[in-house]
């Protein structure tokens, strides 16, 4: 059975290591300098969470095949979904894994990653110098903008500037 993947981008690496394996009762089951993941068994859930996002907050959501049979499977899917989103990466170097994977954005742009990992790597993957200025460094693509989310200028993710907004 696949798992579900959850990546977030965090301010604090430590700090969220020390959380995250308080909340889940377990080790992370791989610990980088900028990166950590937890393989959950009983929930089927990968949970990774890194310090190279552009912000804080979901990076991206993922469901990690357990083989190229699977992996097809859920490229149709996606592609079935949002072609206009679609973006293949075969022989990716990301997460300090080599993996064929494929991307697509959901309604709200959020990106969703299907990936068959083939091996661990020793480094993240594509260097934030390797990147262009105008794309978040290793793999996932920028969110899409769409309706909600272009007019969401009053909103913020701050609780203490929540209280002081009426639209949020």
């Amino acid at each position: 059975m696949p798992y579900f993947h959850v990546h977030l981008s965090v301010d604090n690496l430590a700090t969220n290591i020390e959380f995250y394996s308080r909340l889940f009762g377990a080790q992370a089951h791989k610990i980088k300098s900028d990166y950590a993941k937890w393989l959950i068994e009983d929930l089927r859930l990968i949970f990774a969470i890194s310090s190279r996002g552009d912000r804080p907050g979901l990076n991206h959501f993922g469901v990690q095949a357990l083989s190229d049979e699977d992996l097809a499977v859920l490229r149709t899917r996606a592609i079935n979904a949002n072609e206009g989103t679609f973006v293949d990466e075969a022989d990716a170097r990301c997460c300090y894994a080599k993996s064929d994977k494929h991307w697509v954005s959901d309604p709200q742009g959020i990106p969703w990653e299907h990936f068959y990992t083939r091996a661990d790597i020793d480094e993240f993957g594509d260097s934030v110098e390797a990147v262009a200025d105008d794309e978040p460094p290793c793999c996932v693509p920028s969110p899409v903008q769409t309706g909600a989310a272009k007019g969401a200028e009053c909103c913020t993710n701050s609780p203490e500037e929540l209280l002081d907004r009426e639209c949020c």
